[in-house]
C-alpha cells in the first residue's frame, strides 16, 4: 500500500512529496522549486526508468495556475524538437497537477557558466567560444520551431537551459509561462519572467511576439560567453528602470571592452540580438542561429 499523500491548500512543502508515489510515479529527489511548484527525479513503474515530474499544488499561488499548468503541457506536447525537453503525460490528484517528462540527465547552462567562474585559473573562467556557440545554434533551432508552431516562451535563461551529460545535447526547457495561439487564459495586467532576461516590452507588459525570445536568448548568449554580464545596476528595481527608460545605461561597456576573447564580429552579433527596440534586432530566431553559425565558420577559416 502506497502513503497517501498530503497536501495543505495554502502550504506546499515539495520535501513531503519525497517516497510519495504520484500517478504511477515514486517521487525520489527534488532537482529544484519555483514559484508555482518543484521538480523532482521519479521512478515510473510501468516502465521501470527514471523520469522527471513538475507538481504544482492545485490552490497555487499564483492567479489560474491550474490553467496554466494544463496550457504548459498541452503546450510542449505540440514541440517535437530534439533540443525541446519532451513531455509524457499530465495529471490530476485532486490536490496536486502534475507533468511528467524526459530526465535530462546533466546540469543547467548557469551552473555550468558559474563552475567556469570559480575556475582559480583565469583563462578558464569561461565557456570557450565555440562551445557557447554550438549550445546556442541548437538552443536558436530549437526557438525557431517553436515560434513556427506559435509557441513564444517568454523566460528563456541559462537556468532554463540544459546540457545533456552523455551527450552534451542542449535542451531548452521550463514553458511554464509560454504564450500560444491556443493559450485561453489572459495574461493582462500580470508580468511573468525573469528581469535580467526580460526583454524591455514584456517588462512593460506589451503585447510580445517572437523578438522577445530573441531578447532574452542573446542576454542569454552574452552571460554566457562572457561569463557574466557587465550590468551598470544591480538591483531588480534599477534593471527595470533602465531598460524601460534607457537601455545604454544598462550596460557599463561594450563587450569587447568587457572580454577580450569577445571579437568585433561576435559583439556586433550580441549587440543585435539585445536591442531595446524590437525593429533593431533579428527579426527571427532562425537569422540569429545563422548569424552565429556563419561567424563559427569564418572563424573556423581563420584558425
Amino acid at each position: 500500500m502506497h502513503s497517501q499523500i498530503d497536501c495543505s491548500k495554502s502550504i506546499f512543502n515539495p520535501a513531503s512529496l519525497i517516497g510519495k508515489e504520484i500517478g504511477g510515479y515514486t517521487i525520489i529527489q527534488m532537482l529544484g522549486r519555483g514559484a508555482m511548484g518543484a521538480v523532482f527525479i521519479a521512478f515510473q513503474h510501468s516502465l521501470k526508468r527514471k523520469i522527471a515530474v513538475k507538481i504544482y499544488p492545485k490552490q497555487g499561488p499564483v492567479p489560474d495556475s491550474g490553467i496554466r499548468f494544463r496550457d504548459e503541457a498541452e503546450t510542449v506536447a505540440i514541440l517535437n524538437h530534439p533540443s525541446i525537453v519532451p513531455v509524457f503525460d499530465m495529471g490530476d490528484t485532486g490536490d496536486l497537477l502534475y507533468i511528467s517528462m524526459q530526465l535530462v540527465e546533466g546540469e543547467d547552462l548557469d551552473s555550468i557558466i558559474q563552475r567556469y567562474n570559480r575556475h582559480p585559473v583565469s583563462s578558464k573562467k569561461f565557456i570557450p567560444v565555440d562551445e557557447c556557440i554550438r549550445i546556442f545554434e541548437n538552443i536558436l533551432d530549437a526557438l525557431s520551431f517553436a515560434h513556427e508552431e506559435g509557441v513564444i516562451h517568454q523566460d528563456i535563461k541559462p537556468a532554463n537551459i540544459l546540457i545533456e551529460e552523455r551527450g552534451q545535447r542542449p535542451y531548452l526547457a521550463d514553458f511554464g509561462i509560454a504564450r500560444t495561439e491556443y493559450t485561453e487564459q489572459s495574461q493582462e495586467g500580470v508580468v511573468f519572467g525573469t528581469p535580467i532576461y526580460m526583454s524591455p516590452e514584456q517588462m512593460l507588459n506589451k503585447k510580445v511576439d517572437n523578438r522577445s525570445d530573441i531578447y532574452s536568448a542573446g542576454m542569454s548568449f552574452y552571460e554566457t560567453v562572457a561569463g557574466k554580464l557587465p550590468l551598470r545596476v544591480k538591483t531588480i528595481e534599477k534593471i527595470l528602470m533602465a531598460k524601460i527608460n534607457d537601455h545604454d545605461s544598462l550596460f557599463t561597456c561594450l563587450p569587447s571592452q568587457w572580454r577580450p576573447h569577445i571579437d568585433k564580429e561576435l559583439e556586433r552579433i550580441v549587440c543585435k540580438a539585445v536591442r531595446a527596440d524590437p525593429e533593431k534586432r533579428y527579426q527571427s530566431a532562425a537569422a540569429f542561429r545563422d548569424d552565429l553559425h556563419f561567424y563559427y565558420e569564418r572563424r573556423c577559416k581563420k584558425v
